[in-house]
């Protein structure tokens, strides 16, 4: 049995050249072989988000507080509220945060292969993160 109290959770800012705004990032985890599995804690304050991404097993971001917007290369822009599961598939290149007028934070769940659980790509632009009118309704 393991716990990581949250006063002893690290706690580091999203960097620069990956996120767009404040975002902040608590309780980092992976397990050790042979699991694969890998997580963390994130919170974006409003108008915050990632930059593009894709992770090879995909990813489960589970939302605790707040709204935020997601979008799949290609697809339409998602809207998320608190307690909302998300999939997104493996390879897929995405970005995800907090809406501009609302934080938000979510667990992030996803595993490595071959050591690697996420390949990170440019930023996502404000008018990537602005165009269009957010699907508040369940994805195709």
């Amino acid at each position: 049995m393991e716990i990581t109290r949250k006063a002893d959770q690290d706690v580091v800012e999203g960097p620069e050249d990956l996120f767009t705004g404040k975002a902040t990032i608590r309780g980092n985890f992976s397990r050790e072989d042979p699991s694969r599995l890998t997580g963390a804690i994130v919170t974006f304050e409003p108008g915050a988000r990632t930059a593009w991404h894709k992770h090879p097993l995909g990813q489960t971001l589970i939302v605790t507080d707040g709204v935020g917007w997601t979008k799949v290369e290609g697809g339409e822009k998602y809207e998320f509220h608190e307690g909302d599961i998300m999939w997104c598939p493996p390879d897929r290149k995405h970005w995800h945060g907090a809406t501009p007028d609302s934080s938000m934070t979510h667990i992030a769940i996803q595993e490595a292969l071959d050591g690697e659980n996420v390949v990170w790509m440019e930023k996502v632009t404000d008018e990537e993160y602005l165009a269009g009118e957010p699907i508040t309704g369940k994805p195709d």
